[in-house]
């Protein structure tokens, strides 16, 4: 039996959400947080050509090549590069994402490998958030 992914308030931490469960998030639990998250670190792996094709709303872009150089940086070097504050390890809403899940799960498995124990992937990626979205 496969073990879902949740999304749920926190008890007393300022109403931020937790993603727990395995290394999976749906459209929905993705959606809640995009709505509800002020930590959401939300990384599309794809390539400058597909997310030049459209890109899920404040999602930023580090191909999947350059996940693990990317959380290697120190902080103020991945900030001046990504426009973001690097997340730091214990970081509850890391996500990635790609086109259709494979690219993102390869990405979520470097950052688990760099020390992000909640990195989660969006394994519907942007092939699903398009057609759900309208977009």
């Amino acid at each position: 039996m496969r073990k879902r992914t949740s999304v749920s308030n926190v008890g007393n931490n300022c109403g931020h959400l937790q993603i727990t469960g395995n290394a999976e998030i749906s459209y929905e639990d993705l959606k809640a947080l995009l709505e509800k998250s002020q930590n959401l670190v939300l990384v599309d792996v794809r390539t400058k050509e597909e997310v030049d094709k459209g890109r899920i709303p404040g999602s930023i872009h580090i191909h999947v090549d350059s996940v693990e150089s990317a959380f290697a940086m120190e902080p103020e070097e991945f900030k001046a590069k990504y426009g973001v504050t690097k997340p730091s390890l214990d970081a509850p809403e890391l996500v990635f994402h790609c086109q259709m899940g494979m690219r993102g799960k390869k990405a979520t498995s470097k950052a688990q490998d760099l020390g992000y124990v909640n990195a989660r992937n969006y394994k519907g990626g942007y092939k699903e958030w398009s057609a759900k979205e309208g977009n």
